[in-house]
């Protein structure tokens, strides 16, 4: 063992003789581990809300929509076949986006009507997942009444369940001499849905693309655009420059999920930064206290900081010594915040006990998510932070002059 480490371990343990010091060491520690363990629960709930929000909004919304500027996609057979030879690309589906009102005997409210084709949706949306009564091949049916599938708020709303029928408008009508007659047609509840967050269950309905297109008064097989789904969310921006090479000179606009929910995210990450920072103000008070004991103990030892350098020690020697024992309360302070932190985490994770009101929060519970980068970047801040606490007191300590330390003792 170093002889300074060997020093600082002696100075470390033997504190407990100044009842004062010791206190103060404690504080110091219980600060850090209290700041670490902090920001390891706050950092994975930030992770783990983020991870969770995405992953429910890619499964409502493809990762790549390819829509038309006109709203209305002709020939769009051929432009799928085109996309689903493009590498990195897993499935295609045709979708019809408007907006209708939707009544029935509890009520009448606005909902976002989304057609799609339920063979090919399997693979680019999480609908069939989603789905908690009934089927999405019930939109595939060929019965005289088409079928809908809605969510769960919505159908709790208006006390629907499977078999209901409900009635569509559409504002976008047959043209007559009096203007535009809305539209109505009769549908038949065939499945509920469950995404967990409460914006979409509660406003959002799935009919199939022949009866939006009848719905919507289309004379042609017309859709709105297309869904893409590739196999790694975050290459989207390369796949959609190969996509407006692929589709050039088609009247249609490229967006993926990223373009499309930017100021969300980027709203959470700047929200993540701002928590680090604030809980990372708890670890810099741990610091301060840090500094405090070296420097009391730096005047409770400046006999023996004397008598060592006497002896032959350098003034390198003395400073090392105490950033030695500042480096060691820190680095027990950190490991303690890791013991605390990381069980809670997983324990929330686990059992999900603190729930959310899904009427407020995109969620229903606190998700959870531990980033070993994130819990890198915790620990080698807090050890930073206490590190640079010892600089000041162990640089003091190194220009005391053993003549004047000894000339009263």
């Amino acid at each position: 063992m170093k002889f300074e480490l060997f020093v600082a371990l002696r100075y470390l343990f033997t504190l407990r003789k100044n009842s004062f010091i010791s206190v103060i060491s404690l504080f110091a520690v219980c600060g850090v581990a209290i700041g670490v363990a902090a920001l390891i629960v706050v950092m994975g709930v930030m992770n783990g809300f983020s991870t969770d929000l995405r992953d429910k909004i890619l499964g409502v919304n493809a990762h790549i929509v390819v829509s038309a500027y006109d709203g209305a996609l002709d020939n769009y057979h051929h432009i799928v076949d085109k996309i689903e030879k493009l590498k990195g690309v897993t499935g295609v589906t045709p979708f019809i986006y408007s907006e209708v009102m939707l009544s029935s005997r509890g009520g009448v409210k606005g909902v976002v009507l989304r057609g799609l084709d339920a063979s090919s949706a399997k693979g680019v949306l999480s609908l069939p997942g989603d789905i908690t009564s009934g089927s999405v091949d019930s939109l595939s049916s060929n019965s005289t009444i088409p079928e809908i599938i809605i969510g769960t708020q919505l159908a709790k709303r208006l006390g629907l369940v499977i078999g209901d029928s409900v009635n569509l408008l559409s504002p976008t009508g047959q043209k007559s001499a009096a203007g535009f007659t809305p539209k109505v047609r009769i549908f038949n509840v065939g499945g509920v849905f469950r995404t967990g967050m409460f914006e979409y269950d509660s406003s959002l309905a799935y009919i199939s693309n022949k009866a939006a297109q009848n719905l919507l008064g289309f004379k042609r097989d017309f859709v709105s655009g297309l869904e893409i789904h590739v196999d790694d969310v975050y290459a989207v921006d390369q796949i959609a420059q190969h996509l407006e090479k692929l589709l050039e000179g088609y009247p249609v606009q490229i967006r993926t999920w990223k373009q499309m929910n930017a100021n969300l995210f980027a709203a959470l990450k700047l929200e993540k930064t701002a928590m680090f920072i604030i809980l990372a103000m708890i670890i810099l008070v741990g610091s301060f206290s840090i500094i405090t004991t070296l420097v009391m103990l730096v005047m409770q030892k400046t006999r023996d900081i004397a008598v060592l350098m006497s002896m032959g020690a350098t003034s390198g020697s003395i400073r090392r010594i105490f950033m030695w024992q500042g480096t060691l309360i820190g680095l027990i302070g950190t490991s303690m915040g890791y013991l605390i932190g990381v069980p809670i985490a997983l324990l929330l994770k686990k059992y999900q006990f603190i729930k959310l009101p899904s009427n407020v929060y995109p969620v229903d519970y606190l998700p959870i998510k531990m980033d070993m980068m994130d819990l890198t970047i915790i620990g080698v801040s807090a050890f930073l932070l206490c590190f640079l606490a010892t600089l000041y007191p162990a640089k003091q300590a190194a220009a005391l002059e053993p003549a004047k330390a000894l000339r009263y003792e």
